[in-house]
């Protein structure tokens, strides 16, 4: 987990199975079943597992029963998602996104904060980029 690699987007039901993978740990398919809590076949939580492996989101031990294991984050995803939907949405430029949530959503004072870091870092990081670019 960790890596670099951009991932393509997932479908519910694969982030259903990976927020089970990341809660459960590693599982077997009956397992998975039985701790999706969901009314899915047995084969279907078996195709979706595979699936999530072949995507390389997910691995599958050697042992028998074979053990599926997340091997994405939740960051990862959460990134990846959230990178594709400012490209979509306002052609990769993250104001229009940022000030659309403020106006549509009710923040917290600990939101608020948070979100006042945020842009004090990201102007630390812009001025040392500036002050790097005329050295």
């Amino acid at each position: 987990m960790g890596n670099k690699q951009s991932y393509s987007r997932f479908a519910s039901g694969d982030l259903a199975l990976l927020e089970m993978l990341w809660r459960a740990g590693p599982v077997t398919i009956l397992e998975a079943q039985q701790a999706l809590g969901l009314p899915i076949g047995y084969t279907t939580v078996q195709t979706r597992l595979n699936r999530l492996v072949k995507k390389g989101a997910a691995t599958r031990s050697a042992t028998r029963p074979a053990k599926y294991l997340a091997s994405v984050t939740p960051e990862e995803v959460r990134r990846t998602d959230l990178d594709m939907l400012v490209h979509r949405v306002s052609a990769g430029r993250v104001t229009p996104l940022v000030a659309h949530l403020l106006n549509a959503h009710e923040l917290s004072a600990a939101e608020l904060q948070e979100l006042k870091r945020l842009v004090a870092e990201a102007e630390r990081k812009s001025q040392r980029g500036t002050a790097n670019k005329e050295t």
